[in-house]
């Protein structure tokens, strides 16, 4: 249908004139608060994240591939953070003095049960040790209560550089 013309056949009324017909308007962004727990919430001593399984998060048998387990994880870390005020973007723009990351060094996890497709899991994560450049964070994967995976991830504070440095006093204090 052309710009301006109204479809007889489909009794569709006319498309608004532009001068670049194939020109999509974006709808204005939605404010943050219009998805309040898009990052999960935070609870006394940490946070929860609800996730959903989807199709490409299981394997043939429709059962959770572990790997998608990494990337859950993942995400309760990086929206703990971001609720806590610490987002990744904001360290790596020198928000907290010199640019910085946080860097996998180790982790440990234990698959207890399988989750399957549809599932609505909660991913939560609490912040174990504290040390001069390494932050324990506990994390666990339930569904309706039941533990699914437990983890054990230790990550580094690092410098523009990829070296280890101490954990600013300005995100330790988030920590509480």
């Amino acid at each position: 249908m052309r710009a301006g013309r109204a479809d007889p056949f489909l009794n569709l009324p006319s498309l608004p004139s532009s001068p670049n017909p194939m020109a999509m308007t974006q709808p204005a962004p939605l404010p943050a608060a219009a998805w309040p727990d898009l990052a999960g919430r935070l609870v006394d001593g940490g946070h929860v994240l609800p996730v959903r399984v989807y199709y490409e998060d299981t394997d043939f048998s429709g059962v959770v591939y572990h790997a998608s387990y990494l990337r859950f994880l993942e995400r309760g870390r990086t929206d703990f953070l971001r609720l806590l005020g610490i987002g990744h973007a904001a360290m790596a723009a020198g928000a907290f003095g010199s640019a910085r990351a946080f860097a996998v060094r180790t982790m440990t996890l234990d698959f207890r049960r399988p989750a399957t497709i549809d599932d609505v899991l909660e991913v939560t994560t609490r912040r174990g040790d504290l040390s001069g450049a390494r932050i324990v964070l506990d994390q666990t994967v339930t569904r309706k209560g039941e533990v699914l995976v437990t983890a054990s991830v230790t990550v580094a504070v690092i410098d523009g550089a990829g070296r280890p440095c101490r954990l600013p006093a300005a995100i330790r204090e988030r920590f509480g």
